[in-house]
């Protein structure tokens, strides 16, 4: 079963892909706004409506894409929609709002055999290298995870503990976006009932802490939400590592760390 999320304006959305409905998968149904994007949980696969605004729709994928979220998008068009749609829209697969559910069914399983494999293929590229000593390094910053410290150019960051595991959170996943309830769940827990401006709050005091010449490390997303930007050429010299370690022998990869 994968968890699907169509966004439409459609009174029925039933009557967007009326396969969907014949198919045992979760479906989960959102507005056709910029809005929803802070709603989709991080492992789904969007369906987008696009048989009757082609423009919002564009004009969402430009979007989604921007933020650097990696959900994959299936378009749901026309036939006539099929004359605009190109790869500049940057779309997994499109489907005809027609199709029977053999041909949606064969179109899910090929979007998400993709996805798992473009995800592998870029987990050391979006996963910061962390030392045997637990110390994540990004540019002047330093992020210990064993001592739950966290250091600039040498000097602590006073930080709390949700400050702290907020910030090492970030820098362990670097340029990729979270939404506030993503963030909320991975770092506050599932127990934790508060809204999520409890993420707005610790953000600022992060941003705080960091100082004017570091605050710019923690990038905000309109409408979506936050990210690590590690400095500029930091993050690729970690991929290099990271590529260099992982083409050794299992045996001598040990002695690279």
């Amino acid at each position: 079963m994968t968890d699907l999320t169509l966004m439409t304006f459609a009174g029925d959305p039933a009557t967007v892909l009326p396969s969907l409905a014949l198919l045992s998968h979760r479906v989960r149904v959102l507005p056709m706004d910029a809005a929803s994007l802070v709603k989709m949980p991080e492992n789904t696969i969007l369906f987008l409506d696009a048989r009757d605004d082609l423009a919002t729709a564009k004009t969402l994928c430009r979007l989604i894409h921007a933020s650097g979220l990696s959900t994959p998008i299936m378009l749901v068009l026309t036939e006539g929609g099929f004359t605009v749609v190109n790869s500049q829209w940057g779309v997994s697969d499109v489907v005809v709002s027609s199709a029977s559910p053999a041909e949606v069914e064969a179109r899910l399983r090929l979007v998400s055999e993709r996805g798992n494999a473009a995800a592998d293929n870029a987990t050391q590229a979006n996963t910061a290298i962390e030392g045997l000593d637990g110390q994540i390094r990004s540019g002047d910053l330093v992020v210990d995870t064993n001592g739950y410290t966290a250091s600039l150019h040498g000097r602590p960051i006073d930080l709390a503990y949700k400050e702290f595991e907020l910030l090492k959170y970030l820098v362990q996943h670097p340029s990729r976006v979270f939404t506030r309830a993503q963030l909320l769940q991975e770092v506050w827990g599932y127990d934790y009932y508060g809204g999520t401006r409890t993420v707005d709050v610790h953000i600022r005091r992060l941003r705080a802490k960091l100082g004017g010449e570091y605050e710019h490390l923690i990038g905000t997303v309109r409408n979506v939400g936050y990210r690590f930007d590690p400095p500029e050429g930091d993050l690729q010299e970690d991929v290099a590592r990271a590529q260099a370690i992982a083409s050794l022998p299992d045996g001598d990869a040990d002695t690279h760390e």
